[in-house]
């Protein structure tokens, strides 16, 4: 048995295998964000025996890593050393903390993601922050959809920028004329920023999705910080544009800690009212049928360019654009359907 941790830093990822009896396997250790693509493929070079360990703060390889075949795990705060203050617990850390304890790990599943098994959890700490919600709604600082009362939509796309896909979601806009909403992780911004700047380019808007797609709950308040402010600077670096007045939280993740601290940034807190789960490797048709099912005038439509393979969702957005186009829709910036609202923003990049 072969144990893989995969940890995330400023720069990219690092991997350390140990074997069953605690021994190093060389392998090559260190990537690029932008190389992302090779760490996964020497993982699929150790054979069936490996077992592939993240922990919460890194849900941006876990997708890739399933859909290539890998049998990924997560371990818990509770397995291991306190993380700094950008970055995960080292590589061999995880990989040790598998190593003695195994049966601690929780085996991640592809339809559910990097929080399988806390989605109980999620849902309570989500309930337990509608008060906070409603108070920062209420001075336009958290927002789901936009006016019922206006037949327009907004496409948004999280986790890139990733190439192929960020490319191809780019060219079905242009070819259609239509803007959109990207919510893009820092880890990624750096190494693909001629998307960012094409983004920026056609007209696009650019929001912040944190470095490393965390779960937000188990974050300290200097450690969202360091998320959130380096992941707007490297936006604004790679785009030539400013610093994103969007934020998005990964999964949605919330307490009321959490939104406190988030209601102390300049931006506001964007989710969505329509969420086709095309993250979970469903068919273009379904995803665009379920959207097609649950949209109403100012919903804001959750889709994935990065994260995985989005071939899915790259093949389901002409069906999507076409069918509400038909009906009557216009396609808005998820910023100017918050100046419709009577919400204002600025420096959606």
């Amino acid at each position: 048995m072969l144990y893989a941790g995969v940890s995330w830093h400023a720069g990219g990822y690092q991997l350390a295998v140990v074997g069953q009896d605690g021994l190093r396997v060389p392998v090559p250790d260190a990537y690029p964000s932008h190389r992302a693509g090779e760490l996964i493929a020497e993982l699929g070079k150790l054979g069936d025996a490996l077992t592939v360990v993240v922990e919460s703060t890194n849900g941006t390889l876990d997708g890739r890593m399933m859909a290539a075949g890998l049998r990924v795990h997560r371990a818990d705060p509770w397995m291991l050393p306190d993380r700094p203050l950008l970055g995960s617990v080292p590589a061999e850390e995880l990989a040790r903390a598998s190593l003695r304890q195994a049966t601690g790990l929780v085996p991640l599943e592809a339809h559910r993601g990097t929080q399988t098994g806390r989605e109980g959890e999620l849902a309570a700490w989500i309930e337990s922050s509608a008060a906070a919600e409603r108070e920062l709604t209420a001075v336009g600082r958290f927002f789901s959809h936009g006016s019922r009362d206006r037949r327009q939509v907004a496409l948004t796309f999280d986790d890139g920028p990733l190439p192929p896909y960020t490319g191809r979601i780019l060219d079905i806009l242009e070819r259609y004329g239509i803007p959109a909403t990207f919510f893009c992780v820092g880890i990624n911004a750096g190494g693909f920023a001629e998307d960012l700047t094409r983004m920026r380019e056609q007209g696009h808007a650019i929001g912040n999705h944190t470095w490393s797609h965390p779960f937000l709950p188990e974050l300290s308040r200097p450690q969202l910080a360091e998320q959130i402010n380096r992941t707007a600077e490297a936006i604004a670096e790679a785009s030539g544009g400013g610093a994103p007045g969007l934020f998005r939280p990964p999964y949605g993740s919330r307490t009321p800690q959490v939104m406190g601290w988030l209601s102390e940034f300049d931006a506001t807190t964007v989710l969505w009212d329509v969420a086709p789960d095309d993250w979970a490797l469903r068919r273009a048709e379904t995803i665009a049928r379920d959207v097609l099912a649950d949209v109403r005038p100012g919903s804001v439509i959750l889709l994935h360019d990065g994260g995985g393979d989005r071939t899915p969702t790259v093949e389901s957005l002409p069906l999507i654009i076409e069918g509400l186009l038909e009906r009557g829709y216009e396609f808005v910036r998820v910023d100017d359907m918050l100046t419709h609202t009577g919400s204002g923003l600025a420096g959606a990049a």
